[in-house]
């Protein structure tokens, strides 16, 4: 039983890794499941590994944030380029998924879109700003967004390896 909680955990560690790449909460579906794992077979993880893979989760949540308000800030962008940062990689995510139906393409490529017009028409309609600097708001939160997802992708992979590694010591 043991082997089987070791396999169930580095299967969903894996799917974790890919389902960050797409921008959904993949890191925390790792987390969960070595767990869960840990719970019906107390000898698979130690609590400093749980708790290890729980402390670069939340990095990656820090990080995250960081990134996407950051390139809209650095860029000269207000709260609201900021705010529109947000709120357009939300839309863009889900637009592009649709839109964009090719596996993680759709997802990353909507957010970081979203995440730059939102900026771009925050900076504009709300800041009043003008057309040059909403774009170098807008750029600066596109990039910051693309940033964010390589950043979070990486703790996440980073976070899977140890759980692999451990689930099998």
């Amino acid at each position: 039983m043991l082997l089987t909680a070791a396999i169930i955990s580095t299967i969903f560690a894996l799917l974790g890794v890919l389902l960050t790449a797409v921008t959904l909460p993949g890191i925390w579906l790792m987390v969960l499941v070595a767990m869960l794992c840990t719970w019906w077979q107390p000898d698979l993880y130690s609590l400093w590994t749980l708790g290890t893979v729980l402390a670069i989760a939340i990095a990656a949540e820090i990080a995250e944030a960081l990134s996407s308000a950051a390139g809209s800030a650095k860029t000269g962008g207000s709260k609201a380029g900021i705010a529109g940062s947000l709120v357009g990689s939300i839309v863009g995510l889900v637009a592009g998924t649709i839109l964009l139906p090719i596996p993680v393409v759709g997802s990353i490529v909507g957010g970081v879109v979203g995440a730059g017009l939102g900026a771009l028409f925050a900076e504009r309609g709300i800041a009043k700003r003008t057309w040059g600097e909403s774009y170098r708001s807008g750029k600066g939160a596109a990039v910051g967004r693309a940033l964010s997802t390589v950043i979070k992708t990486v703790f996440a992979a980073v976070a899977a390896v140890i759980l692999v590694i451990f689930a099998f010591l």
